[in-house]
């Protein structure tokens, strides 16, 4: 990590330009293939906080523009398909509820590992790995049964957290 003082060329102010370097090593399988370096600028006025407070700062801010980004683009919320003003409303709390069911799925989750990765999934990723899993709906006696027709890594997650919503319903 580097920082050091720009100014650009038609600009009367200085700005602080903190440097983060990351060595990276490209695998494939076990075998190593190369190494890779790779450099990210953060641009800032900020003169107090320290270098890694302001990349730490930063990376926060960009998720929150990848959230913006997603509602965006990967949901699309904010793309209304329709012409008239209460179909584009109606679109739109779609995509939001959509959107805090993620939320919601994510937040029910008793490890924090599952919980931040799930949190911070593109929704794309959250439709492949929870929502478009085929299944074979049966009517057995007075229940439904489920049965999955394909497994993918998150498959234990959803049928953890599906338990869980089962054992909150009772109580």
């Amino acid at each position: 990590m580097a920082e050091f003082v720009y100014r650009p060329g038609k600009c009367r102010q200085d700005y602080r330009i903190v440097v983060v370097r990351k060595n990276l090593s490209v695998e494939k399988g076990e075998q190593k293939l190369f190494d890779d370096i790779i450099y990210f600028f953060y641009i800032t006025n900020d003169w107090h906080k320290p270098a890694a407070e302001v990349v730490h700062f930063t990376l926060g801010r960009c998720q929150q523009e990848n959230l913006i980004d997603q509602l965006k683009n990967g949901l699309p919320a904010l793309h209304a398909p329709t012409h008239d003003l209460v179909s584009n409303w109606a679109y739109m709390v779609i995509g939001i509820l959509a959107w805090s069911l993620k939320a919601w799925f994510g937040l029910l989750q008793p490890c924090q590992d599952h919980k931040a990765q799930i949190l911070s999934m593109e929704f794309k990723q959250f439709l492949r790995a929870f929502l478009l899993i085929p299944c074979q709906v049966i009517r057995s006696g007075r229940c439904l049964v489920f049965r999955l027709l394909s497994w993918n890594p998150w498959v234990p997650t959803l049928l953890r957290t599906v338990t869980r919503l089962r054992k909150l319903q009772l109580t």
